[in-house]
């Protein structure tokens, strides 16, 4: 049934603003140049393994110092849980900064952040070193989603936001799609070291175009953009802790923590999955992955675009915005069955349909934040969710790192991603029936 609320949801809609686009494809970079950085590691961590560094000494003709790093899967599930951590701790604050400074500040603040920080993996001489610099990189990158919706929040109309937010997160497919091409080459001719310092380049040539580029629509448009934006004023008058008394706020974090750690899962062990499943190395690494994350990159777009054909056969938005959710749900499934295969490109088919599915219920899961809530407080939000997502995160790898090191078996970490979505959206429902917007008091 439509509630009154929804019969008046089209007459308030408010107008669609002219260079709309051109922020998005900004986000589009920077999402892709962020998940290249948090890539490298995975790609590389074979490599690492018993990896002999030569260290030169300080003092001409002292002798050559040298040592090994031998990173397991045990210890790579705790620097990922380092990261995961960091990312955590770092978007408590991410989000209330992007709120407070805005996104034209906040965004190149955090983006130069993880720039360094990815960089500063080059100079790593140990796995302690590993884990201070995922640590870093985890704070910097906290801050990316946080801005990105609501940069989208403040330039698109509720309409488009999932299809908007569809194709901006459709750069972590693109970076996930990039590394795996770059990275190897890079090691092998350069060295492990020049494929952390790759990105630097293009980190400070997208903050110069930000930097620029960006304004709120209101600084450009005036009362045209009104309608678009919230009260700006009230932004300070409303404690952020207030948000948490809310049902719909805890809807949309545990849904993260569930179904975030299942991504982290594909990002960070693949790799190892395909290398030790099928004796893959680093020069044949390359096109497993990207053919995952090519079809994942498309499911972003689609699964934005999603509630619209839901919309096209009469449902509401909110009706629209949850069957596409279910649809994605549905398409993870038979990723239990990755774990006992033996075809390595029938695995990349089902690892495909699942990544894909996990990207459509992504760019949903983040618009349902600015269904539910009002713009001013949406980066707030997404970074309770960004948490909740970290934190779970946190959790699965050093258990998937303990797993696979005493049992070498993907069974039941694949078992776990298959049935995360559908106990999220049964969660997600009870808390925000309809998803229906919180009544903020003043």
């Amino acid at each position: 049934m439509i509630d009154a609320q929804d019969k008046h949801e089209a007459p308030a809609e408010p107008p669609a603003l002219h260079g709309r686009w051109t922020i998005c494809a900004m986000l589009f970079v920077a999402t892709t140049i962020n998940y290249v950085d948090r890539s490298v590691l995975s790609i590389l961590k074979p490599y690492l393994h018993g990896q002999v560094i030569h260290l030169q000494p300080l003092i001409p003709g002292w002798p050559t110092v040298t040592t090994t790093i031998n990173l397991t899967d045990q210890q790579y599930g705790y620097v990922l849980a380092a990261f995961q951590i960091a990312y955590a701790l770092g978007v408590v604050f991410a989000g209330r900064l992007v709120d407070r400074v805005g996104c034209r500040i906040g965004y190149p603040l955090v983006t130069g952040l993880w720039s360094l920080a990815a960089m500063a993996h080059a100079l790593v001489r140990s796995v302690m070193g590993f884990g201070v610099a995922r640590f870093f990189l985890g704070l910097g990158e906290s801050g990316n989603f946080p801005a990105a919706i609501k940069a989208t929040a403040e330039w698109f109309p509720p309409r488009e936001r999932a299809l908007a937010t569809g194709i901006f997160n459709s750069g972590a497919g693109v970076g996930a799609i990039l590394a795996p091409l770059a990275v190897p080459w890079v090691a092998i001719h350069f060295g492990w070291r020049a494929s952390f310092l790759m990105t630097g380049l293009f980190s400070a040539l997208w903050i110069v175009w930000w930097s620029i580029r960006y304004r709120r629509p209101h600084e450009i448009y005036g009362a045209e953009a009104q309608k678009l934006e919230a009260a700006v004023a009230q932004v300070d008058v409303y404690p952020w802790w207030r948000l948490l008394s809310y049902r719909q706020a805890w809807g949309f974090m545990i849904g993260k923590f569930l179904t975030d750690p299942v991504w982290w899962f594909f990002l960070f062990w693949l790799p190892q999955y395909f290398h030790s499943r099928f004796s893959l190395d680093l020069t044949h690494i390359g096109p497993p992955l990207v053919a995952v994350y090519v079809v994942s990159t498309v499911g972003s777009v689609y699964g934005g675009w999603l509630p619209k054909g839901y919309m096209r056969l009469g449902m509401n938005l909110k009706a629209a915005r949850l069957a596409a959710m279910l649809t994605c749900a549905c398409c993870v499934l038979p990723v239990m069955t990755a774990g006992s295969l033996g075809s390595e490109w029938i695995a990349v088919g089902i690892l495909s349909l699942a990544a894909a599915a996990h990207q459509g219920w992504s760019a949903n899961i983040f618009t349902t934040a600015s269904d539910m809530f009002p713009s001013e407080h949406v980066g707030t939000v997404v970074s309770f969710g960004q948490v909740a997502g970290a934190l779970g995160g946190a959790l699965f790898q050093p258990i998937a790192g303990n797993i696979l090191q005493l049992t070498g078996s993907y069974v039941p970490l694949f078992i776990f991603c298959g049935c995360a979505y559908l106990l999220a959206l049964v969660l997600l429902r009870t808390l925000a029936p309809g998803l229906k917007p919180a009544q903020l008091q003043a």
